[in-house]
């Protein structure tokens, strides 16, 4: 996964709450192989049932603005998977499911929480249509049209999106860390650890 900083494209809005991951991709498509994408699934059903859906209207959508819940019920990471896929790479909103979220930072896809006022002011002004949307990760600040929109972005998730880490990649970087605290609880407690195979014990096992 590679990281990003900036962000320019299009954004839409998108002005319902509540909107969970069965929305996001129902079940059905998720035994799916992912190799084929899944962006076509990303709000089958709601896309189906209305042919001027913003996301029918706007296929070049990367931004999203949309109202509080975004993501919530099930864990399922194949939501995430339909976003990135259709090309989406932030979502603003003022509250998102919690474990929805830390798939998307995983994912490379923006949890941007916004103020619940400026999100529906902003929903107001942007109706229908497709606007360009600058978004900057360090300054945690989208631009749409002439609004500053500012979010609020766990600082650690922050630093995954940028350098573009899953939680694996996060853990490898304290390495160094790990090793020292192993070495000083093996010296302190040694009954306490893993005995160490060595050939000749391997031998035994």
């Amino acid at each position: 996964m590679s990281g990003w900083r900036t962000l320019s494209g299009t954004a839409v809005a998108l002005p319902q709450a509540n909107i969970d991951t069965d929305q996001l991709i129902p079940a059905r498509f998720m035994s799916q192989p992912r190799a084929n994408g899944y962006g076509s699934f990303l709000l089958h059903d709601a896309r189906q049932d209305d042919p001027d859906h913003p996301l029918n209207r706007h296929l070049d959508a990367k931004v999203l603005v949309t109202r509080r819940n975004f993501g919530t019920g099930s864990s399922r990471e194949a939501a995430v998977y339909a976003l990135s896929d259709f090309g989406i790479r932030a979502v603003l909103a003022p509250s998102f499911g919690d474990i929805f979220a830390a798939n998307a930072v995983n994912n490379g896809v923006l949890p941007a929480k916004v103020d619940a006022q400026i999100i529906e002011n902003t929903i107001n002004r942007m109706g229908e249509g497709a606007h360009v949307v600058t978004l900057s990760l360090d300054a945690c600040m989208a631009t749409i049209g002439n609004a500053d929109i500012p979010f609020t972005l766990d600082p650690m998730w922050q630093r995954k999106l940028m350098n573009g880490w899953d939680d694996i990649d996060l853990t490898q970087q304290h390495a160094p860390e790990i090793a020292e605290f192993r070495a000083a609880r093996w010296a302190a407690h040694p009954w306490a650890m893993p005995r160490q195979k060595t050939p000749h014990s391997a031998r035994q096992d």
